[in-house]
C-alpha cells in the first residue's frame, strides 16, 4: 500500500488533524514526497502548513471576528408604547393600571412584506411611459403572480411604484390575486438612496440626487417598513411591487445594516424578497430575491 494512501486511510479512521500532522512529518523524513536527502531541508514549508491544522493552535481569541459593539434596537420604528406618553402628550394622572394601558398599546401581530422587483422592461425608452415591460418582462410577471397565488397567502393589500414598468408588473400579478387591493404610491419610484460603499464607476448620480431620492426613499421606508398596530389582531401579508434600489435599501435599513451596503446586493427581475417584523422589533429576511421558480432561461436582472 503506498504511503499516501495510508495517510488517508488513517486520517480517515482517525477524524483528527493531529494524526495528519504526525503522518506527513514521517512521510517528508524517508522521501515520500519525492524530495532527495539534500533537498528536503528546504521543503518543511509543507509541514508548516499542515501543522496550522492541529487543533491545539485553535482558540477562540485568535480566530472569530470582533463584534461592532452595536446592540439591536426593538424600537427602531418608535412604536413602543412609553408608560409616560400617549400619542406624543404627557397623561395625566388615571385610576386606570398603567402597566395594563402600556400593554394594550403594543404591537401584537406579525407584519409579511414581500417585496417584487418590477420585470424586465424596455432600457432604451424615451422617459418612463415608454420604458414599459418588454415579452419576456410581461411573461416573467406572470410567472411571479403564479408564484404568489401558489404560496396560499391571504394577501392584505399591494402597493406598487406609479412608475410604469412596476405599475404594469403589479397589474400582471393581480390577475392571479382576484380581491386583493391594489394602491399605487410615487414614494416607491425608483432612485438613488444613499451613496453607496465601496463606489462604483458604471453609476455616479450626483448629489442633489442622493439628497431629494434619499429623502423620499427614507420616507417610504418609514410609511411600510415598521411593527403593526396594536388594533391589528392576525397576521398580515402585503406585496409592495417596486425597484431594485428602494428594496436593497429598505432591506438594510430593516435589517440595522449599514444602509450604503445596499448596492452589493442584486435582485432579478420579478423577484420576490420576503420580509417578517415581529411585535417585538424583530425583523427575519425570509428570502432575497428569490427567482428560483422561474426557469432559467427567463431570468434577468436588467
Amino acid at each position: 500500500m503506498s504511503y499516501r494512501r495510508t495517510i488517508k486511510l488513517v486520517c480517515g479512521f482517525a477524524g483528527g488533524s493531529a494524526v495528519l500532522v504526525v503522518a506527513a512529518a514521517a512521510a517528508e523524513s524517508r522521501g515520500y514526497f519525492g524530495d532527495t536527502q539534500g533537498e528536503r531541508s528546504g521543503q518543511w514549508s509543507r509541514f508548516n502548513i499542515l501543522q496550522a491544522a492541529q487543533p491545539a493552535t485553535w482558540s477562540a481569541g485568535n480566530h472569530t471576528v470582533a463584534s461592532t459593539g452595536r446592540a439591536w434596537d426593538f424600537n427602531w420604528d418608535k412604536r413602543e408604547p412609553s408608560p409616560q406618553f400617549t400619542n406624543g402628550k404627557k397623561k395625566e394622572n388615571t385610576s386606570e393600571d398603567p402597566s395594563s394601558e402600556q400593554e394594550n398599546g403594543k404591537p401584537k401581530a406579525t407584519r409579511n412584506i414581500l417585496f417584487i422587483r418590477h420585470s424586465q422592461y424596455n432600457l432604451s425608452g424615451n422617459g418612463d411611459h415608454e420604458r414599459i415591460l418588454t415579452p419576456l418582462g410581461r411573461e416573467q410577471a406572470e410567472l411571479t403572480g403564479q408564484r404568489l397565488a401558489a404560496l396560499g397567502l391571504k394577501y392584505d393589500i399591494m402597493v406598487y411604484s406609479t412608475m410604469a414598468r412596476a405599475t404594469e408588473t403589479a397589474n400582471i400579478i393581480s390577475k392571479y390575486l382576484p380581491g386583493v387591493e391594489l394602491v399605487s404610491c410615487d414614494l416607491l419610484r425608483e432612485g438613488a438612496p444613499i451613496e453607496p460603499v465601496p463606489p462604483v464607476n458604471h453609476w455616479k448620480p450626483d448629489a442633489v440626487q442622493y439628497h431629494e431620492d434619499g429623502a423620499r426613499i427614507e420616507a417610504a421606508f418609514r410609511r411600510y417598513i415598521h411593527r403593526a398596530d396594536p388594533k391589528q389582531k392576525e397576521d398580515s401579508y402585503e406585496i409592495i411591487v417596486c425597484h431594485a434600489n428602494v428594496i436593497r435599501y429598505f432591506v438594510c435599513r430593516a435589517l440595522q445594516f449599514p444602509p450604503e451596503g445596499w448596492l452589493r446586493m442584486g435582485l432579478n427581475n420579478g423577484s420576490i424578497t420576503w420580509l417578517t417584523v415581529r411585535p417585538s422589533g424583530r425583523v427575519a429576511l425570509r428570502t432575497l430575491g428569490d427567482s428560483g421558480f422561474m426557469p432559467p432561461d427567463k431570468l434577468t436582472r436588467t
